[in-house]
């Protein structure tokens, strides 16, 4: 749900008559920022590279350098030139921000909160670094913590959408539906036609066992932005709890061929190869959205369940224990018996 918050900050220049230094790296900066505003990539790096002759430690061009390639998700690059505008300049805050945000992106997740200190010790009030603390606890599943950074996102801006919905995505994980129906309320009175809002009020629905609610909302949020692979696959997971495994698949194959890198979508589909007795495909791709997210929602519980299937038993019974201890809240008397 989480949307790229990195921009690029175009800095409005006079040129003067005599070609300074200061103007010509000024010149540069401005074109490149124009570039890049036009979605020409190249010609922007170009431009920022040109005034890096000038100045190698002009922290401006490095620092939009890194975000082409952030965006491109180039994350190797973004670093190398994030962390170069940080050596020039150990105070420059934006090169912190985009680096923690990098850092997100690659799952390194505690560097993320690390830079995000920096940023809010010397900015206090910056409500999108606390917006960005409580995405990574909410991976981190500190959901105390987030919802914290959440709550001060919300009080130094309440215009923002994505804050409340985010908040409501905590307080969903934390069980207290009545909570994230309100936030979400805010937040429709924001922008009524943002679809996470109804992706999460789906979420609700299936948690409440509410299929053809949760349906409901899921096409809706879906008609909003019909090329998000996370809603797609939302939906195919209501499929699969409908017992609906065709339309399931489709759903989920077609979420995977949108976006290969979601581990949600392999667990769902690890889901559906277990509803279809093919156990040794279920823990093939449990385990593989466990490799790539171990912080998805149930994944121990559902990956002990293949294990279990094949025969598994200890192995079955650890990652029982784990989701346990992530308070999933999954397990059957008779597992609970079958593991003692």
């Amino acid at each position: 749900m989480r949307k790229s918050l990195i921009a690029i900050g175009v800095v409005l220049v006079l040129i003067s008559c005599s070609e300074s230094k200061e103007t010509k790296l000024q010149r540069f900066l401005l074109k490149g920022n124009m570039m890049a505003l036009d979605h020409d990539d190249d010609q922007a790096l170009d431009y920022y590279q040109e005034a890096l002759k000038l100045d190698p430690c002009f922290t401006d061009a490095l620092n939009n350098t890194g975000t082409i390639y952030f965006q491109l998700k180039r994350y190797d690059l973004a670093l190398e030139n994030y962390e170069k505008a940080i050596s020039c300049d150990a105070n420059y805050l934006n090169a912190y921000f985009n680096r923690a945000n990098t850092y997100y992106e690659l799952k390194e997740y505690y560097r993320t909160l690390k830079d995000l200190d920096r940023v809010i010790q010397a900015k206090p009030d910056t409500a999108i670094a606390y917006f960005t603390r409580g995405l990574a606890f909410t991976k981190l599943r500190d959901f105390s913590a987030a919802l914290e950074a959440f709550d001060k996102s919300v009080l130094l801006d309440p215009t923002k959408v994505e804050y409340f919905v985010n908040r409501a995505t905590v307080k969903y994980y934390r069980k207290d539906f009545d909570g994230a129906r309100i936030d979400l309320f805010h937040a429709k009175g924001i922008n009524s036609n943002e679809a996470t809002i109804y992706n999460t009020e789906s979420m609700i629905e299936v948690e409440l066992k509410n299929y053809t609610k949760a349906m409901e909302l899921i096409n809706q949020a879906i008609t909003l932005t019909p090329a998000e692979p996370y809603f797609i696959n939302n939906r195919g997971f209501i499929y699969l709890s409908l017992g609906e495994l065709d339309m399931a698949e489709a759903d989920i194959n077609k979420g995977i061929g949108l976006d290969p890198y979601n581990g949600w979508a392999y667990r769902n589909k690890g889901i559906y190869y277990f509803l279809k007795n093919d156990f040794e495909s279920a823990e093939r791709l449990l385990k593989q959205a466990l490799d790539m997210d171990p912080f998805i929602d149930k994944i121990h519980f559902y990956l002990g369940m293949g294990y279990l299937k094949n025969g598994k038993q200890a192995i079955a019974c650890e990652q029982f224990n784990m989701s346990e201890e992530l308070g999933d809240k999954m397990l059957t008397a008779d597992l609970i018996k079958t593991c003692q």
